[in-house]
């Protein structure tokens, strides 16, 4: 199978074909040029096989990967290969696995959005994603900027477990601020998986190939925020046509980024607010399993963005956190010019610092904040 994968030109609906003509694997390798010729494959490709090229690439494939601690390769029909992945048009050959290999076969639901969300799709991503977690559901997601990257990292702030789906090998992070998110998935039972050989590095027309991972390895897909033309919307046809569960949170339909989710909704998809939305959908022995051995999260109230009682905060933490939204930024100007007559700069400085540390609110760049869901 990495031997298939190594061959040039020779991408996965090609050797769809050609098992198709040639059934075991052991014959296509055995087969003269001529044969291989016969079922259509590209001539460089044809050659390779027949030459035995594509054996010798697959040998320093090994020898690289040996060299390559904690990372394994799961092949198309080996144990730890997933049944559902298998069962897509396309499947991988081979699977780089960096972490234990043994994650691939848990219940997974994928989280993906676009790489500029609002803050309302960053509090959304990271609330559903730690709650899908404490549900005992892997986390599935591509490790991009943006919705993805909050969606690992609530996972990992539930002490879930993740699984990271890279358009890189697994030994190349990308981007490269997530490389302690990287390695906190793989402390936490995660793993970081690709396709693509060692020391692939970020090409840019990688990435949509490695979405239909995402959809097929999860039994659902949960769109968080993206636009008209973003490639969230690859991995949601790839999961309509793998026949996953497709799932979105509304957004406001002012707001470009909520394109996408809204049109999903208006087709079809599972409207998902809270956790509930998506854990309901699941087939029922696979609730009843992970009902058994994990702890639910608490039902939650449909409003999002009621603040703590009054009494729950000192006073000048209380009425400046009450200027903080959830769904929009406020720059620290606008919060100095509003409280201008009723609190100092240092109070408003004093409050922001106490409610950030407390996780009330978070910064984002430029000294803007957001309420924390």
């Amino acid at each position: 199978m990495l031997a298939l994968s190594c061959t040039p030109q020779l991408g996965p609906t090609r050797v769809r074909r050609l098992f198709e003509r040639i059934p075991r694997l052991e014959d296509i390798f055995r087969a003269s040029l001529t044969e291989l010729e016969a079922t259509g494959l590209p001539a460089v490709s044809a050659q390779s096989i027949a030459l035995g090229n594509s054996l010798r690439l697959a040998d320093e494939e090994l020898k690289k990967l040996a060299k390559v601690p904690g990372v394994s390769l799961v092949a198309m029909g080996s144990e730890c290969y997933p049944a559902q992945l298998a069962e897509i048009y396309d499947p991988p050959l081979v699977l780089y696995v960096r972490g234990d290999a043994r994650i691939l076969l848990e219940v997974g639901i994928a989280i993906i959005g676009t790489r500029h969300p609002t803050p309302y799709g960053l509090g959304m991503a990271e609330r559903l994603s730690q709650d899908l977690a404490n549900c005992g559901l892997v986390v599935i997601s591509g490790m991009a900027r943006g919705i993805d990257s909050i969606a690992h990292k609530g996972a990992v702030q539930a002490r879930g477990r993740t699984i990271a789906v890279f358009g890189t090998g697994v030994d190349v992070i990308y981007p490269r601020e997530n490389r302690k998110l990287s390695e906190q998935i793989l402390e936490l039972g995660g793993a970081l998986v690709s396709e693509f050989p060692l020391a692939t590095g970020p090409n840019p027309h990688n990435f949509p190939l490695r979405n239909r991972i995402i959809s097929g390895l999860s039994r659902g897909v949960l769109v968080v925020e993206a636009g008209e033309f973003s490639g969230t919307r690859i991995t949601s046809r790839c999961a309509l046509e793998q026949c996953r569960e497709v799932f979105a949170v509304p957004g406001n339909v002012t707001n470009k980024q909520a394109w996408t989710p809204n049109t999903l909704i208006k087709q079809g998809a599972k409207l998902v607010a809270t956790w509930e939305d998506v854990f309901e959908e699941l087939p029922t022995d696979i609730r009843l399993r992970l009902q058994r051995q994990s702890e639910l999260p608490a039902p939650q109230s449909a409003s999002l963005f009621d603040p703590p009682p009054a009494a729950a905060l000192p006073a000048e933490q209380q009425k400046v956190f009450s200027a903080i939204k959830a769904d929009e930024s406020i720059h620290i100007d606008e919060l100095i010019e509003r409280f201008e007559s009723s609190l100092t700069s240092s109070e408003i400085f004093s409050a922001l610092f106490e409610l950030e540390m407390n996780n009330k609110i978070r910064q984002l760049p430029g000294k803007n904040y957001v309420r924390v869901f």
